[in-house]
C-alpha cells in the first residue's frame, strides 16, 4: 500500500513536469504601427474656382490648386547635391517622385505588412514543430501533501528530466482559419492596388506642381517685359516733362505703374522659389539643390479621347476601384470565418523524445499522440457578435465600392468640362492678348503725338497685364485638365505622356 502511494505521488510529479504540457510554443514578437506619425489625411485633389481678378470687363478664369496632404506632400531626399542649376523635366521629376515620395513609400510598407499578415494566417494551416527540453529539481514536504504516515520522510526530493527531440501540432481541419487566410490574401491585392493608386496619385501631385512652376515661370517673363515697358514710357514721360509737353502727374502716373511692375515681379519671384521647394520636397531631391524646370507645354488641343471611351478604361484601369473590389472581397471571406466559427476543427499533437531522472541515467524513450476535436456548443453570443461585426464592415465596404463608382464617373467627366472650358477660355484669352497689346501700341502712338495722357498708357498696360495673366491661366488649367484626366482614367504613368504632348 505505501510503496502504491509512493508510485502514485512520483506520476503524478512526472506528468505535471511534461514539457509538451508545460509549453505551448514559442514567443511571438509583438508587432509595431506601421507608421510612428499621428494618423493624418493623405490625399492629393484639384482645387478648382472662378475668379475676375482685373474687374471690369476682363473675362472670369477658373483658378485651379493641385491640394497635397500628408504623406504625399513629403519624400526622402536622395541624390547628391550637384554645383549650379539642375534643369529637370517633367519626366526626370515624376521618376524622382515615384521613387522617393513618402506616399510611394508609406504604400510599399502597407503591402509588406499585408503580406507578412497573410504569412501569419497561412502559418495557422501548416504544421508546428519545435523542440523542447526541461529538467526540474523539487523538494516536497509531504505532510504538507497530506502523507501522515510515519514510515515515510518528512521531505522528498525528485529530479526529473524530459526533452522531447520534436513536438508537433497540426490542424487537420479548421474552416476559420481558412478563411482567414483567404482575407488576408484578399488584403494583401487591395494594399497592391492601393500602392498603384498611390502612383497615380504622385503623378498628379509633381505634374500639377510641375505645370504651376512652369505658369509662374511664364508670369515672370511677361512681368520683365512689362517692367521693361513701363521703364521705357516713364522715361517718355520725363522727356516730355522736361521738354514742357507733359504735366507733373502724367510723370508720376506712369512712375507708379512702374514700380507696381516692380512690386509683382518681386512677388512672382518669391512665389516661384516657394513653389519650387514645394516640388523638391515632393519628388525628394537633394537638399539645397537648385534647380529649373525645363520643360514647356503650350496649348495643344485634346484628341482622340472622349468620354465615352475614357469611362470604360477608367472603370477597368481605376486602381482605387481595383482596391476597393478587393476589400470587399476580404469582408466577404471574414464574413464566411466568422460563420465557421460554428463548424467543428480537429487537430493532432504529437510529440518524441527522452525522459528520465537525469539525461544520462535511466533516460527511456517516451512520445505521445493525440487528436482533438472541437465542437462549438454555446459561446455566450460571441459568434454570432462576430458574425454581426463583418457583416456590418462586409455592408460598408460594398456601400465605399459603389460610391467610389460614382466617384471615378465624376472624375472622368469633370476633367472634360474642365478641359472644353479651359480651351474656350485659351481662345478668349489668346484673343484679348492680341487685343490689349494693339491698344497698347496705339495709346503710346497716341501719347507721343501729343493727344493721349499717361492715363490712357496706364490703363492699357494694365489691359496687357491682364490679358497676359489670363492667357498663361488658361493655358495652365487646360494641362492641369490633362493630367486630372490621366489621374481620373487610372495607370496615370503611362496615359499621362499621351495626354500632355508638345506640339
Amino acid at each position: 500500500m505505501l510503496s502504491l502511494l509512493w508510485l502514485c505521488l512520483v506520476s503524478n510529479r512526472v506528468a505535471a513536469q511534461s514539457p509538451s504540457e508545460m509549453t505551448t510554443g514559442p514567443t511571438q514578437a509583438a508587432p509595431v504601427p506601421l507608421s510612428g506619425r499621428e494618423a493624418g489625411s493623405n490625399s492629393v485633389s484639384v482645387m478648382q474656382g472662378t475668379t475676375n481678378s482685373g474687374g471690369g470687363n476682363t473675362v472670369n478664369v477658373i483658378n485651379s490648386s493641385v491640394t497635397v496632404q500628408g504623406s504625399y506632400s513629403g519624400s526622402r531626399p536622395a541624390g547628391k547635391l550637384i554645383d549650379g542649376v539642375l534643369s529637370l523635366t517633367l519626366g526626370e521629376a515624376l521618376a524622382m517622385g515615384l521613387r522617393e515620395n513618402l506616399g510611394a513609400l508609406e504604400q510599399s510598407a502597407a503591402v509588406q505588412q499585408a503580406q507578412g499578415q497573410r504569412q501569419v494566417a497561412r502559418s495557422g494551416l501548416l504544421p508546428q514543430l519545435n523542440t523542447a527540453v526541461s529538467e526540474e529539481f523539487e523538494r516536497l514536504n509531504l505532510r504538507e501533501q497530506g502523507v501522515e504516515v510515519t514510515s515515510f520522510p518528512e521531505a522528498v526530493k525528485f529530479n526529473f528530466f524530459d526533452a522531447r527531440a520534436a513536438r508537433l501540432n497540426q490542424s487537420v481541419f479548421d474552416l476559420v482559419r481558412v478563411r482567414n487566410l483567404n482575407s488576408a490574401s484578399e488584403n494583401v491585392h487591395a494594399q497592391m492596388h492601393a500602392a498603384r493608386n498611390a502612383r497615380d496619385l504622385i503623378v498628379l501631385a509633381v505634374g500639377g506642381a510641375y505645370l504651376q512652376l512652369i505658369a509662374t515661370q511664364a508670369r515672370i517673363d511677361a512681368t520683365t517685359a512689362q517692367v521693361v515697358s513701363s521703364r521705357a514710357i516713364f522715361q517718355q514721360a520725363a522727356d516730355r516733362l522736361a521738354a514742357g509737353l507733359a504735366t507733373r502727374v502724367d510723370v508720376t502716373r506712369s512712375q507708379v505703374q512702374l514700380q507696381t511692375e516692380q512690386q509683382r515681379l518681386r512677388s512672382l519671384q518669391a512665389d516661384l522659389e516657394t513653389q519650387k521647394l514645394r516640388l523638391a520636397r515632393i519628388i525628394g531631391l537633394a537638399l539645397g539643390q537648385r534647380f529649373a524646370p525645363l520643360d514647356t507645354y503650350p496649348y495643344v488641343p485634346l484628341a482622340d479621347i472622349t468620354v465615352e471611351t475614357a469611362l470604360p478604361r477608367a472603370m477597368q484601369d481605376r486602381s482605387d476601384l481595383r482596391a476597393a473590389v478587393a476589400g470587399v472581397k476580404a469582408a466577404e471571406d471574414s464574413v464566411k470565418a466568422a460563420r465557421a466559427e460554428r463548424v467543428p476543427n480537429l487537430t493532432v499533437n504529437a510529440d518524441f523524445g527522452a525522459a528520465g531522472i537525469t539525461p544520462s541515467h535511466e533516460a527511456t524513450g517516451v512520445y505521445s499522440v493525440a487528436g482533438t476535436l472541437t465542437i462549438p456548443l454555446y459561446e455566450g453570443g460571441r459568434i454570432r457578435g462576430d458574425i454581426e461585426q463583418a457583416s456590418a464592415a462586409l455592408r460598408q465596404r460594398r456601400a465605399e465600392f459603389e460610391d467610389l463608382r460614382g466617384q471615378v464617373d465624376q472624375d472622368v467627366r469633370q476633367a472634360f468640362i474642365d478641359l472644353g472650358s479651359a480651351a474656350d477660355q485659351v481662345g478668349v484669352a489668346k484673343s484679348n492678348v492680341d487685343l490689349a497689346h494693339e491698344t497698347l501700341t496705339q495709346s503710346r502712338d497716341r501719347f507721343n503725338a501729343g493727344v493721349a495722357d499717361t492715363v490712357e498708357l496706364v490703363q492699357a498696360e494694365q489691359a496687357v497685364v491682364q490679358a497676359d495673366d489670363d492667357y498663361i491661366t488658361a493655358v495652365f488649367e487646360h494641362n492641369l485638365a490633362k493630367v486630372s484626366l490621366a489621374r481620373a482614367m487610372g495607370n496615370a504613368e503611362q496615359t499621362l505622356p499621351q495626354l500632355l504632348r508638345k506640339p
